[in-house]
């Protein structure tokens, strides 16, 4: 019995593996059918493929160049409050992208801190649409993630070594060349990579601070020629033409190798011996809280008042978010299970194909797919809730399945074989030996995976309606008609939601755990 529920759980595996492809890559079949000479770019879409590419590998940069300071200060030094600095590492990861912007605009834009300060001063208010707001908005999302990449390197070298280097007399900079440096060597490229793939994708940033023509993304093209134009033909063509610039880069991030992973080994200091440099670790670290904490800040002070006059359609737009978050968390949770359960079994580079599948992704590009696919069948305005919850799903897989693999690859390995010699069948497999043994990974995974669903702007942006908006989209409509203040309560309502939900979903995972 259990050689059979192993079977079955397999076949339920590949199933997965098959529907997250077919609706990632698949859709390539009707972009290819549609298009007019694909992979052909003429006129202004020269001038959008060559802003997304510089605003993605510049992105990317900035994120490197930041990140490597941080993460070094925070390698060397234990202070009071590093653990509550290493959560705000992880806000950009649930605070949705919308609310972000709406808090960077509070602090950088026009009408924000920085400029009244400015003001003061008789200088001119900053102006941070185009390029400069894009870099900006995507270094605030893409530092945090970096430096965990390289906290888990410094994490990673052996205490042996800076032991070795005390006694040779290194100094920071010795510490630095010697010892470091191979290890920054080795993630630096795969990190940087990797937010390449991911502000090569990004919307949300670009709709609201891209600031026209001159700063106009792949996903923004797109979305402008289904939503507005309706000219299907330059939308296909746009969606491969970034779909073959991604899978280029995840192709050379695979050759790379693997980028660094989070581990629990963030809250770890090894014992150094290179104590030079004090203030400047302090004044890095200062500067990142301050980057970091002030948008979160500013959409808390200024959405807190707006809470209290909510219109209705504002909280029926967040009993929908709400609703689609849960359905994707279900969906994608279901998926990812059963393809770990599969890679588990050592299939490494299926793992990192099913990874950088994701990571090439776009819900918009997806999107376009399904449109040209259901229009000759169904009106696909009509099934843009359920649609959100399917792809939201989708794009979860990837960061889900970095997080369950390993939890599951271990379950397996530990109680695999005593499992199968007692003829566990797949229920009581399942119920009482694989879902506690993740239980903790599976809460953490599913919280992310929910606060993407309850932030995102891509699909429901598409396939949108004033019946059907989600929190997201009505706060971007709102930022849109300059009702900033109303836009400030909606990013109020839709930050607590999001981090409820995650908080929900990990405390679920680490309550069972410590039992």
């Amino acid at each position: 019995m259990a050689r059979r529920a192993l079977s079955i759980s397999t076949g339920l595996g590949a199933a997965a593996i098959v529907i997250v492809v077919a609706l990632t890559l698949g859709t390539i079949v009707p972009l290819l059918w549609i298009a007019e000479a694909p992979g052909r770019i003429v006129g202004a879409d020269w001038a959008v493929l060559r802003f997304t590419v510089v605003q993605a590998f510049l992105s990317a940069v900035l994120s490197v160049l930041f990140a490597v300071p941080l993460a070094r200060a925070l390698a060397r030094r234990q202070f009071w409050g590093r653990q509550a600095l290493l959560l705000l590492l992880g806000a950009p990861f649930i605070v949705p992208v919308i609310v972000a912007v709406l808090g960077i605009l509070a602090v950088w834009g026009r009408s924000g801190w920085l400029s009244d300060g400015l003001g003061a001063l008789g200088l001119p208010a900053l102006d941070i649409y185009g390029m400069t707001g894009v870099l900006l908005a995507h270094v605030f999302f893409n530092l945090p993630l970096v430096t965990r990449m390289l906290l888990t390197g410094w994490a990673a070298i052996r205490a042996e070594q800076f032991r070795l280097a005390a006694q040779l007399g290194f100094g920071p900079r010795d510490m630095l060349r010697h010892v470091e440096a191979p290890m920054l060597r080795e993630v630096l490229p795969g990190a940087g990579l990797v937010v390449f793939l991911i502000c090569l994708t990004s919307f949300a940033v670009a709709l609201t601070l891209g600031g026209g023509p001159r700063a106009t993304t792949l996903e923004l093209a797109i979305y402008q020629s289904l939503r507005f134009d309706f000219d299907l033909s330059r939308a296909a063509m746009l969606a491969l033409v970034q779909m073959g610039v991604a899978l280029a880069a995840a192709i050379l991030l695979l050759g790379l190798g693997r980028p660094a992973e989070f581990a629990d080994a963030l809250g770890r200091v090894a014992e150094r011996y290179d104590t030079g440099g004090l203030w400047q670790d302090r004044l890095v670290i200062g500067a990142a809280l301050l980057f970091l904490g002030l948008p979160m800040l500013a959409v808390v002070a200024r959405g807190a008042p707006a809470l209290l006059t909510l219109s209705a359609s504002i909280w029926e737009a967040a009993l929908r978010s709400v609703t689609i978050a849960l359905a994707a968390t279900a969906i994608c949770f279901a998926l990812s299970l059963a393809i770990a359960w599969v890679l588990s079994t050592g299939r490494a580079v299926l793992a990192e194909g099913m990874v950088l599948i994701g990571l090439t992704a776009s819900s918009l590009v997806i999107g376009t797919g399904l449109f040209i696919l259901l229009r000759p069948i169904v009106d696909p305005f009509a099934l843009a809730l359920p649609l959100t919850a399917v792809v939201n799903a989708v794009m979860g897989v990837p960061f889900a399945l970095r997080v369950l693999l390993p939890a599951v690859a271990t379950v397996r390995r530990g109680q695999g074989q005593l499992a199968a010699s007692l003829g566990l069948s797949r229920g009581v497999w399942l119920r009482h030996v694989l879902l506690p043994g993740i239980r903790r990974p599976a809460g953490f995974a599913l919280g992310l995976v929910a606060a993407f669903s309850m932030g995102d702007l891509g699909i429901i942006a598409l396939f949108g309606t004033s019946a059907t908006a989600t929190l997201p989209l009505e706060m971007a409509q709102l930022m849109g008609a300059y009702r900033m203040e109303a836009a400030a309560g909606a990013g109020a309502l839709l930050l607590i939601l999001s981090f409820m939900l995650f908080a929900v979903f990990d405390a679920g995972g680490r309550y069972d755990h410590a039992r």
